[in-house]
């Protein structure tokens, strides 16, 4: 284990982002996003959470997938190139990083997205320990442990230092190329913070959820129950919740006419829309109602039903912290627990 100061940060981020890109948080107007690192970047290392989730840097909330031209009376395909480039994610949280995991279930099975595949290949994830974990957080409940992410590289801030531990090969790899800026350091003052850190979460208000009567063999029970017809309610089909969502993977694909070809490019979709998944003869969920039960069914039974018991959420509490109308994947967990009454 090493560990380097936090003032030196500085110069650990020049020396990655002089061999790779670098996307680190970054406090712009209040709003701390993650975005590509430069001298002058406000990096905020000290708020919790990102507004949206970083993946973003695996599955962009827009890229161009090909260029179709015509040339000599014949029409040219030109695919977009995909990722060649290595790339550093720092600072991501232990949700985050279980985010990407369930990214990986969708985009990385046959047919395997090889754009998402190529930005998996190069990028490498240098996670943060969650220092004060907030009342929105219920990743306990996933079996995400704030205390210790599972990335290629885990990190914890304490006493002012920056305390690092290689996990897999590529973060061997990144350490050997920023030794010199880093320090042989002793794991007892990490031991303790992550006791800590644990500590916090056991008395946070949702950490102990019960995901009894969620899993892939409940759908129908689930799909047909009354508690949706009250639920969904308040629901103003904003969308809000699905693009801060470090697990949500909808998107949809257009052609943008440039006045000398067509680029045809995916950008996020949320299934909140009422145009989402429309098609010829229209759309297969008409109501805000079936809209909304679709978002939390496949969180909580459509893909754990596929992916071995693995659900959709990480319990990063971005839709309680973000939801106008206060509505969330904790507010439908514990109304089917009071079937329908106060939660």
């Amino acid at each position: 284990m090493y560990k380097i100061a936090k003032e030196n940060l500085s110069a650990l981020f020049q020396a990655i982002a002089g061999e790779q890109e670098l996307y680190v948080p970054v406090n712009n107007n209040g709003q701390v996003n993650f975005a590509a690192w430069t001298e002058d970047a406000n990096v905020d290392l000290d708020t919790l959470k990102s507004v949206k989730s970083p993946k973003d840097a695996f599955f962009p909330q827009s890229e161009n997938l090909y260029t179709v031209r015509k040339e000599d009376k014949k029409i040219k395909i030109d695919p977009e190139a995909l990722k060649d480039q290595d790339f550093v994610v720092f600072g991501m949280k232990a949700c985050d990083v279980k985010g990407v995991e369930v990214l990986d279930k969708v985009f990385l099975v046959d047919p395997v997205d090889t754009f998402y595949a190529a930005r998996r290949a190069h990028g490498t994830i240098v996670a943060m320990a969650c220092h004060e974990p907030e009342e929105t957080c219920f990743c306990k409940v996933f079996g995400v442990d704030a205390a210790e992410p599972v990335a290629d590289v885990a990190t914890w801030m304490i006493e002012g230092e920056l305390y690092w531990k290689a996990l897999t090969e590529k973060g061997e790899a990144l350490t050997a190329k920023v030794a010199g800026l880093l320090t042989d350091a002793d794991e007892a003052k990490v031991e303790a913070e992550k006791e800590a850190i644990r500590g916090i979460v056991e008395k946070l208000p949702y950490s102990n959820i019960s995901l009894e009567g969620w899993n892939g063999d409940v759908l129908l029970d689930k799909f047909n129950s009354p508690v949706w017809e009250e639920l969904y309610k308040p629901c103003l089909a904003c969308g809000t919740c699905t693009f801060v969502c470090p697990t949500c993977q909808c998107y949809d694909i257009k052609d943008y006419d440039t006045g000398h070809g067509v680029k045809r490019y995916r950008c996020w979709d949320s299934c909140m829309y009422s145009d989402f998944t429309m098609m010829a003869h229209g759309n297969n969920r008409t109501s805000q109602m079936q809209r909304f039960r679709q978002r939390f069914m496949h969180k909580l039974v459509y893909f754990p039903a596929n992916n071995d018991g693995m659900y959709s959420c990480v319990g990063c509490g971005r839709c309680i912290e973000k939801c106008p109308s206060a509505l969330n994947i904790v507010k439908v967990i514990k109304a089917f627990e009071n079937q329908g009454g106060e939660n």
